[in-house]
């Protein structure tokens, strides 16, 4: 009895670890930062409480709390300059890095529920926030109506 509950255990942590490591390379972490970024700039002004949702968010979820917080905040600035530069070269940017995560099902909807998160950040996910998700679940291959969008 005490070996078949080791075993199971043990292949239950395995496949844990196999989960959490699989999301682990830049180009996910860059789409999932992109996206936050597109959401943030949505309404024109990136919030403190949009910054901090998405890293507490990083810092908590075990797909993505492998990530190094310097990387993150690096590649968010990044990020957000393009779209201080430019609005729409911003966007053209972030969506480049979105596209990356598209057909990898579970890392798509993980990244769109990391956005769901951050447009209600500031307690009011409103309707250009919305849209930024909407865009960002058109450019995955995945249905805006599953996110009640």
């Amino acid at each position: 009895m005490m070996n078949w509950l080791k075993d199971n255990v043990t292949a239950a942590r395995a496949r844990m670890t196999e989960e959490m490591t699989k999301y682990k390379n830049r180009d996910f972490m860059d789409a999932v930062v992109a996206a936050c970024a597109v959401v943030a700039a949505a309404d024109g002004e990136v919030s403190s409480s949009e910054k901090q949702k998405m890293i507490g968010y990083m810092q908590t979820s075990d797909e993505l709390k492998v990530f190094k917080m310097d990387d993150v905040i690096a590649s968010f600035n990044a990020t957000i300059a393009k779209f201080e530069f430019d609005a729409t070269i911003g966007q053209a940017e972030a969506l480049k890095k979105i596209a990356k995560a598209k057909g990898d099902e579970g890392a798509s909807r993980l990244l769109v529920r990391v956005c769901c998160a951050i447009g209600a950040a500031d307690g009011d996910f409103d309707a250009h926030e919305r849209a930024a998700v909407s865009l960002i679940c058109t450019e995955l291959g995945l249905a805006p109506s599953e996110f009640d969008l």
